[in-house]
């Protein structure tokens, strides 16, 4: 009886670990998602603001090449 006392208190424990570590998770993504939707949304308003033209980054070649 004792042992299995000390399997349901461990078990209980993990339990409750784990849920503190999908709780803290849960939130971190929440967080992330927000930040990914905020840049897209720069994003966007930066090629509108760009009106068609095409940037190009360092490396890039234009695409007439």
């Amino acid at each position: 009886m004792r042992r299995l006392e000390e399997q349901i208190s461990h078990l209980t424990r993990t339990v409750d670990d784990l849920s503190d570590v999908v709780a803290r998770q849960e939130t971190k993504i929440a967080m992330l998602t927000r930040r990914v939707q905020m840049l897209i949304e720069r994003e966007a308003e930066r090629e509108a603001g760009l009106g068609g033209q095409v940037v190009l980054g360092g490396d890039e070649r234009p695409p007439h090449w």
